[in-house]
């Protein structure tokens, strides 16, 4: 509606304010009017009374002067009484207006003092006069005049000119109808004014709007046309400086967000904001990995992000009542999570929390290998170190008595010695290995004599073990391949050898040689007890051991695939193990035809 927007507010403003306004100006106008010719009236009448008083006065109340002074009063449409001590004359000509009698002056206080006065006082009388006639009282609304008159013979008189209020009345009425006419004439020209007035200070303003209706839609390129230089014009101005700051600012801001996305996205650590009631507010891919597994492992089941874990809340809580950074640590799913929760300030207030999680699964496989490693090269190199010593001191204290006594002790020292050499030898390997100061020696080799070889040396062991080892491939044995001989054969000496000493009697332990356009692949399955799941992970890790047990009392330092992963992986080429429980294990590796860096790790 009009009446609500700024042209109908500022339309009806100007409006009532002028209409007040000449409201005031025609009741002062109306008053004046009345006031002036009252005024007017009175003082014509005045001059009428002394005009007649000097013309009676000066003709010693001739026929002729009361005939001029009938005349003069008529032309006003009055009447003229004129009262000496012993004589009373009145107009004859009536003007609708009634025969005073002589005592109605007489007995009226104001009037009768006209007799009195001198020179050009007067008296004057207004109002509704109760007339006498016949016996019949009569209301006539008058003005009546008096002033003094002096007869011929000296003697003193009034000359009294009355005439009615309707006559003043009617002239009033007409100013009225002026003043009213005027004042409808003023309001519609100001209406018509006041709405063009409105409508041209307005229109800037209705651009602003539009322009403001596109800001907010993003259309930061509005302009608003300024046309004047007045304060709409500066407010333009400033409008569409604001809109060009304020697009700069949300560019700003855009890059600012996309950049801190960016940041979440990448980061390795998971990153979860709350607000004050402790709504999810923002997640990150590490944060998602962390609610999933917690969701998994609890049996949620799909929840929404909105559903946090009970130490997380507990977190919060703490963070938000102390206003201090909290720290624990939770596992889901078989993997550890440090999690830090510290407050955020909107100034003084806390206005919610921020947590970060970081994954220290590997942080803590790796303790745990550190100790498993430290605890297993001291037991590995304890019982050697006992042996040495015992037989040692069983010799020097001649405990054995023949030389064949002493020649198997002899013999156990220096397997036991030889052990220890392997373990130091091997660890000197995978730390060069893994530190990159291995040269590879590669040459080119015929891969069914280098196979052939690489597998046929433990025969004698298999069927000690009465293990079937049985070696398939390759198809073409005259082809050749690049790699450094000594390391690949210490790689199936490590493979093979643990699938013997991990395969029961009757068993069968297969290497399988296969060639194709990209390289070599090499498969050595054995039938055995098999990996459990949970320990697959690690088999390539030193010192990793599933099951202690399943040596068999066999010298394995739990080097090998340690060493044959590096080896391998120096190579450019990968190894995989697959195993099941019961079913037995298979070790795959690759070694491609041509390598892509120098051979040197």
């Amino acid at each position: 509606m009009i009446w609500r927007s700024v042209v109908g507010k500022l339309w009806l403003t100007i409006l009532l304010l002028v209409s007040v306004v000449l409201f005031f100006l025609t009741v002062l106008l109306l008053q004046f009017f009345e006031n002036f010719h009252v005024g007017e009236a009175e003082n014509q009448m005045k001059q009428i009374a002394l005009k007649v008083s000097d013309i009676v006065s000066s003709s010693n109340e001739s026929k002729e002067s009361l005939l001029t002074s009938s005349e003069i009063v008529d032309s006003h449409s009055a009447r003229a009484v004129i009262i000496g001590n012993d004589s009373y004359w009145v107009s004859p000509n009536e003007n609708n207006l009634p025969k005073l009698p002589k005592r109605f002056f007489e007995k009226d206080d104001t009037l009768s003092r006209a007799q009195t006065l001198k020179g050009n006082n007067y008296v004057v009388k207004q109002g509704d006069f109760p007339i006498k006639v016949n016996g019949v009282v009569s209301h006539s609304r008058m003005m009546v005049v008096g002033v003094p008159i002096k007869f011929s013979n000296g003697h003193h008189g009034a000359v009294y000119v009355f005439q009615s209020l309707d006559v003043i009345q009617d002239t009033t009425n007409n100013a009225k109808k002026l003043i009213y006419i005027s004042a409808f004439i003023a309001i519609i020209l100001t209406t018509f004014f006041a709405f063009f007035l409105s409508t041209r200070i307005t229109a800037p303003l209705r651009s602003m709007r539009e322009a403001a209706l596109q800001v907010s839609q993003g259309k930061f390129d509005t302009e608003v046309p300024v046309l004047t230089k007045d304060e709409i014009g500066e407010l333009g101005t400033t409008f569409n400086r604001m809109a060009g700051q304020l697009k700069q600012n949300l560019t700003a801001l855009n890059q600012e967000k996309e950049q801190l996305s960016g940041i979440l996205e990448s980061m390795a650590d998971g990153v979860m904001t709350f607000d004050r009631e402790g709504q999810l507010l923002i997640l990150n891919p590490p944060a998602k990995r962390f609610l999933h597994a917690w969701r998994y492992e609890d049996g949620e089941g799909p929840a929404p992000d909105q559903k946090i874990p009970e130490p997380v809340q507990a977190l919060f809580h703490t963070a938000v009542t102390t206003e201090k950074k909290d720290v624990a640590e939770v596992s889901y799913q078989g993997r550890s999570w440090v999690i830090v929760m510290t407050p955020l300030y909107d100034q003084a207030v806390v206005r919610g929390a921020v947590a970060v999680l970081r994954d220290m699964t590997e942080e803590r496989q790796l303790d745990q290998l550190r100790k498993g490693f430290i605890a297993n090269v001291s037991h590995e190199l304890r019982t050697p170190i006992a042996m040495l010593q015992g037989y040692s001191e069983a010799i020097v204290d001649d405990v054995a008595e023949t030389a064949e006594d002493k020649k198997e002790m002899a013999k156990i020292i220096y397997d036991e010695s030889q052990r220890m050499g392997r373990l130091v030898n091997e660890l000197l390997d995978l730390a060069r290995l893994e530190a990159g100061h291995f040269q590879l020696n590669q040459t080119e080799v015929e891969l069914g004599d280098f196979f052939m070889k690489a597998v046929h040396k433990f025969k004698t062991l298999a069927k000690e073990e009465n293990i079937l080892l049985t070696l398939n491939g390759p198809e073409h044995p005259e082809s050749t391949l690049t790699f450094d001989p000594d390391r690949i054969e210490q790689v199936i000496t490590n493979l093979v050898d643990n699938a013997i000493r991990h395969t029961s009697k009757n068993g069968t332990v297969t290497v399988d040689v296969e060639e194709n356009e990209n390289g070599v692949v090499v498969k050595v399955h054995d039938t055995g007890s098999g990996i459990a799941q949970e320990d697959l992970p690690f088999v390539f890790e030193r010192f990793y051991k599933a099951d202690k047990a399943r040596t068999r009392g066999k010298s394995g330092t739990g080097l090998g695939l340690a060493i044959a992963r590096n080896i391998v992986e120096a190579h450019e080429g990968k190894i995989i193990v697959n195993s099941k429980m019961g079913e037995g294990t298979t070790f795959t590796f690759f070694l491609p035809r041509k390598m892509k860096k120098p051979a040197t790790i």
